[in-house]
């Protein structure tokens, strides 16, 4: 069986066990794609195969391309990663600090210093997701911020609602992931003074070609989407109506203006292709540069103390430790034989970062390659406890060595 019969067959075998409805992979390595396998149905109730084509929420990959169009501002001069994020949102000069992730609303102090454009950039700001908590700042989260990408507060409402709330550590101190990507997509928004995705289309997505990747799907694409998927409660697949959390409503209303640039993007394979070559091109892409060499490697470079990565989780689940860092809206391998594959992998230096719906890709500049793995595959919190909805991680891991084989056959 040749590589990509291997890669294909890997994956048929999660779908087959009833663990994961379908899946994408593409592996661009020396200037070409040389594997491509779409596995399973995009839609089982119908029929429909994944595809080429076929459009996926792409969740957290949203977070590195909101992080690469606001360092194409900071390039311009239009602020500087050290600025308080006060200058433009002024709500934010007088922030207060839970005592403990627990304790209640009142129980806080001053922040030692204002939050900068680095800390959203690194997730050190003190924001969370309330979805990761169980004390009183749970609630607060979700009365004040709605749903985390389908939101019914307006964008200069939720970024009023979200300075009310207190930070769960000082401003530097910790990585806590949150919604600091979201804070600063609105953030490039208010300072360019245009909806963010039409500051992504303009900087971004027009200039790679990614003509499908957008906070919406318009209705003559939507036959292309992946239906959302996930668990019931004896863990098998089930159709879903809306993501896990309630972070999105069934379809998506028209004049909704809140956009979540930190996990609200559809995508296809292709247009995330493109983005991602700008991580083994230097920041350009066929001759387009989005990003400097000086500004990309800055972007790459790890951020994060020993200490911080050896505290950093998401939901209990450790992410960093010895073999990944992280640096301006990406993970960072620091040391490939210890590195998590899941999260990112690839020799020294290569980046990435997963989307919680089934979504992996990784950017190696050693050898020149990009690895990229898309699902639909919606997990709650809860069913991870109990050892639900682990099949995509099984196949992600198998892509992710069968891939690293850098066999020549395609």
């Amino acid at each position: 069986m040749n590589y990509n019969g291997q890669i294909a067959a890997a994956i048929e075998a999660v779908v087959n066990a009833g663990y994961l409805a379908g899946a994408t992979t593409l592996i661009w390595r020396g200037g070409e794609v040389v594997q491509r396998a779409c596995v399973g149905l995009r839609d089982r109730e119908a029929g429909l195969p994944i595809e080429q084509d076929t459009i996926f929420r792409i969740a957290s990959m949203t977070k590195p391309i909101t992080s690469v169009v606001a360092l194409t501002m900071v390039e311009e001069g239009r602020f500087a990663l050290s600025d308080p994020i006060s200058r433009w949102a002024p709500e934010f000069s007088s922030m207060r600090v839970l005592r403990s992730p627990t304790a209640s609303l009142h129980q806080t102090d001053l922040a030692d210093r204002q939050i900068s454009f680095e800390d959203l950039l690194t997730h050190r700001a003190g924001f969370t997701y309330g979805s990761f908590h169980t004390g009183p700042i749970a609630r607060a989260y979700a009365d004040a911020l709605g749903g985390d990408i389908d939101s019914e507060v307006a964008p200069d409402d939720w970024i009023a609602r979200l300075a009310t709330l207190p930070l769960i550590d000082q401003p530097g101190a910790a990585f806590h992931y949150g919604h600091s990507t979201d804070l600063l997509g609105l953030l490039i928004a208010r300072i360019e003074g245009a909806p963010l995705g039409d500051v992504l289309k303009r900087r971004l997505f027009d200039p790679l070609g990614m003509t499908d990747t957008g906070f919406v799907v318009p209705p003559e694409k939507r036959d292309r989407r992946s239906k959302a998927y996930g668990f019931d409660a004896e863990g098998g697949l089930t159709a879903r109506l809306t993501c896990p959390g309630g972070a999105t409503v069934p379809e998506r209303p028209d004049d909704m203006e809140f956009v979540s640039g930190g996990q609200g993007l559809w995508s296809t394979i292709d247009d995330y292709l493109a983005f991602t070559r700008l991580f083994i091109g230097g920041g350009a892409v066929d001759n387009v540069r989005i990003l400097r060499p000086d500004t990309l490697a800055m972007l790459t470079t790890n951020y994060l103390s020993k200490g911080q990565r050896e505290t950093a989780e998401v939901g209990g689940a450790r992410l960093f430790q010895e073999g990944l860092g992280f640096g301006l809206g990406v993970a960072v391998v620091l040391d490939a034989r210890r590195a998590e594959p899941t999260i990112c992998g690839g020799g020294e230096g290569a980046v990435g970062w997963p989307g919680s719906y089934g979504g992996w890709w990784s950017a190696d500049v050693q050898d020149g390659s990009v690895m990229i793995f898309l699902a639909q595959n919606m997990i709650e919190l809860d069913q991870l406890s109990q050892g639900i909805g682990f099949g995509v991680y099984e196949a992600i891991s198998q892509f992710q060595a069968l891939g690293s084989l850098k066999s020549e056959a395609k």
